[in-house]
């Protein structure tokens, strides 16, 4: 009977045996030795360099090598990178004095140049002093309400809901939490060949490399291919392509489950993948995918947003297409303080009267960013920056068929106002390299002729963008070109498609 009751645990009724299925005694816990490090810092100690008006390049450098870390790549990429000082119209200068055309608007952002509208500057210096910050989840501002009104003027539709987050990946990543929020559902179909930013989540929704820096952990994401792959054609020409390109995506939504999908996001124009126009009535039929599926369409405006390509919205090239979510950055303030929006149409901002929006952050619709932005975008409107833009798409596509047409390792060329882009090809066709590197030597000696001819910009071999501030004149741009192809000459003759 003893045994039989041992056997039972607490459940029996004999007497418990010592040392047996009693109270769970664990291993004492030994804290471990903290390895102490100074933490003090003595404030009278730091250097009275930081009150001096300017230090010499000697000085910049040394900073720079002790403390500066690159992102993106290895730090070391940016060792020599220029010292820039000041800018003036399309051009930067290096403390040296030597001139750069801003060829690409640095990150496809700089869209109104560095000449800053003076508007621009009374309204930030008005702001900073009446009221610099204020945080958007206590108080409203009337910068925050005005800015808001315009842009639901300048969208499409019903289109009438905004937040203004800081970056174009915040913008991105906040529009992800709205779609499956809204809708409920977690699936995002994003594109192979696209980019959406750089935290954790908007990495994972980007095709390109990058992602593999983030995507481990991050889930919901489901790839689709472009219209435009690398490798293959979807059909002989467009109208084919279009098809089976919307055929393949709706089998796809198919198996990934309507019902799981809450969105499917793309750049309203592929831009550092390669400057890609979606073909003759792809976008207006994932839209009606969308429609049909109950899924929501979201239009990544990052890059193209206020007139890059000649049209306010990319999305507007694609007639009868309206987005549910429309994200955008860069252009807003022309990147003279950080700042981005996501509108959304008017049921999703409804539904978010009454329900959480469940995204927030501190400096979302910072009053000083806001006050900027508001004058840039009324900058645009009184200047016809826009209009200016689609007038040199013919500048555009002229030089870059007469680039194609002497240069051999450019196989071809886009441009959508002035938004362009070069491919680079080696002596068998190919791309000169992969866009995630490393660069041939053909490449570097490229990179190299391009600085010296002073071309500054992205330079993301194997495509060579063309994006230059949107209040670029004609002769600037023809000059840009010229810089250009004297840096191919090179490229020619390193690649050996050309006479040494």
């Amino acid at each position: 009977e003893a045994a039989s009751g041992a056997a039972g645990g607490g459940g029996g009724g004999g007497g418990r045996v010592p040392g047996v299925n009693g109270h769970f005694v664990p291993d004492p816990f030994v804290a471990p030795a903290l390895a102490a490090k100074e933490n003090a810092v003595e404030l009278s100690g730091i250097s009275r360099a930081h009150w001096e008006a300017t230090w010499s390049d000697a000085e910049v450098r040394g900073a720079q090598a002790a403390h500066v870390v690159g992102t993106w790549g290895a730090t070391g990429a940016i060792a020599e990178a220029p010292l820039l000082e000041r800018g003036e119209g399309v051009y930067l200068y290096d403390r040296a004095g030597k001139q750069y055309l801003d060829w690409t608007s640095q990150a496809i952002c700089t869209n109104l140049g560095y000449d800053v509208p003076a508007a621009v500057v009374e309204a930030v210096t008005a702001q900073l002093v009446k009221l610099p910050m204020v945080y958007g989840g206590l108080g409203v501002t009337e910068i925050r309400c005005r800015m808001a009104a315009l842009l639901a003027e300048l969208l499409p539709g019903d289109i009438e809901g905004f937040i203004f987050p800081s970056s174009g990946n915040e913008a991105n990543e906040a529009a992800v939490r709205i779609a499956r929020r809204y809708t409920g559902k977690h699936k995002i179909l994003t594109q192979y060949r696209s980019y959406h930013g750089g935290s954790a989540t908007t990495l994972a929704a980007t095709g390109d490399f990058r992602r593999w820096f983030a995507e481990v952990g991050a889930t919901g994401f489901v790839k689709m291919f472009n219209p435009t792959p690398f490798k293959f054609q979807w059909g002989e020409d467009e109208a084919a392509a279009t098809a089976t390109a919307l055929a393949a995506l709706e089998e796809q939504i198919l198996l990934e489950g309507p019902n799981e999908i809450a969105a499917v996001m793309l750049e309203s124009v592929v831009g550092a993948g390669g400057v890609l126009v979606a073909p003759e009535g792809y976008m207006q039929g994932v839209r009606a995918l969308c429609d049909k599926y109950d899924i929501l369409l979201v239009a990544d405006e990052v890059m193209v947003g206020f007139g890059r390509t000649g049209k306010f919205w990319g999305f507007q090239h694609y007639p009868g297409v309206l987005p549910d979510l429309v994200t955008s950055a860069k252009g807003l303030s022309a990147a003279y303080l950080p700042l981005s929006v996501v509108g959304m149409r008017r049921p999703i901002k409804e539904f978010f009267e009454t329900t959480p929006l469940g995204w927030g952050a501190t400096y979302q619709a910072h009053p000083v960013a806001l006050a900027c932005a508001y004058e840039c975008v009324k900058h645009v409107l009184d200047n016809d920056i826009v209009q200016h833009a689609a007038a040199l798409q013919p500048v555009m596509e002229q030089e870059i068929a007469a680039i194609v047409a002497k240069h051999p390792s450019v196989r071809q060329g886009r441009a959508l106002g002035l938004f362009g882009c070069l491919d680079l090809v080696d002596r068998h066709g190919h791309y000169v390299q992969p866009l995630q590197g490393p660069s041939p030597e053909p490449v570097l000696k490229f990179r190299q002729a391009l600085a010296e001819n002073g071309i500054y910009g992205l330079v993301r071999p194997p495509y060579i963008h063309c994006a230059p501030p949107l209040v670029i004149n004609e002769h600037e741009l023809r000059d840009g070109f010229a810089r250009v192809d004297k840096a191919l000459d090179v490229l020619d003759r390193e690649l050996g498609l050309a006479p040494p």
